[in-house]
């Protein structure tokens, strides 16, 4: 990676983070998701086919992720950008299961940075409540954006910025020298690959714990299941079918008229 590679994955870093500059609907629930999040490394360091091939299982790793409270367990966008981009530097001309344990390690230690770097950026903006309660007092409400938009933002994005800069810069110095590739023998990268793949199944199962209502609904995720993995059946025609099934059966359930 060169440095003009570093700053934008580090710049994304701080725009997929909650309560950056561009809002939660774009910031984290958008950009620091993890398929969206591979699928931007990819386009900035040149290969959106591998990084989607290491995004897709994370995507489906950290589904069950929840941040209650404002709490954060392991950051998401730390550890998607940083994963993938590992991926991507020191994962050439290694196979998909090599690639997906590379990147299970790099998101390893992305999300315990970002996660610190989000109890330091807490800690740091608590003066700032201070300062806005003051104003609030004195009744100046035409200062309140500078403890909120202009300190804040600076706090924010000084905790995620810098930090993924360091992270991403040594990560490109220590690729020029093959140490971390050599460290790492492919047996660890291929067991990692394989607990990603668990990693994802617990996620879906997960999701499917809440999505599956009723038994029979089971019998409909077995027929697209099926329909891909063993008809070899191109998603999006699955997913088509899935929705005019779904509206038959809605409009034959609720007793409606079709328009």
């Amino acid at each position: 990676m060169d440095m003009a590679q570093i700053v934008l994955i580090g710049l994304f870093i701080y725009l997929g983070s909650i309560g950056s500059i561009v809002g939660n609907t774009i910031g984290w629930y958008a950009l620091g998701r993890p398929l969206v999040a591979s699928f931007v490394v990819g386009c900035i360091l040149g290969n959106v086919p591998a990084a989607m091939a290491v995004g897709i299982p994370l995507q489906i790793m950290y589904m069950g992720n929840v941040t209650p409270g404002g709490a954060v367990a392991w950051d998401l966008s730390y550890a998607t950008y940083i994963g993938t981009a590992g991926a991507l530097v020191f994962g050439k001309g290694l196979a998909t299961t090599e690639l997906i344990g590379l990147a299970v390690v790099f998101a390893g230690i992305g999300g315990l940075v970002g996660q610190l770097m989000w109890n330091v950026s807490y800690a740091l903006n608590l003066p700032l409540n201070r300062l806005a309660n003051r104003y609030a007092e004195a009744g100046e409400t035409k200062k309140m954006f500078i403890p909120n938009l202009v300190l804040g933002q600076l706090i924010g994005f000084l905790c995620r910025f810098i930090p993924a800069v360091i992270v991403l810069t040594s990560m490109t110095a220590a690729s020029a020298q093959a140490d971390f590739a050599s460290l790492i023998p492919g047996w660890v990268t291929t067991a990692l690959g394989v607990f990603g793949g668990m990693m994802a199944a617990l996620g879906m199962g997960i999701i499917l714990s809440f999505l599956l209502k009723k038994q029979f609904h089971m019998v409909i995720f077995l027929a697209g299941f099926i329909l891909i993995t063993y008809f070899k059946l191109n998603i999006m025609a699955v997913a088509i079918v899935a929705i005019i099934t779904a509206v038959l059966y809605y409009v034959a359930a609720s007793g409606k008229k079709a328009v």
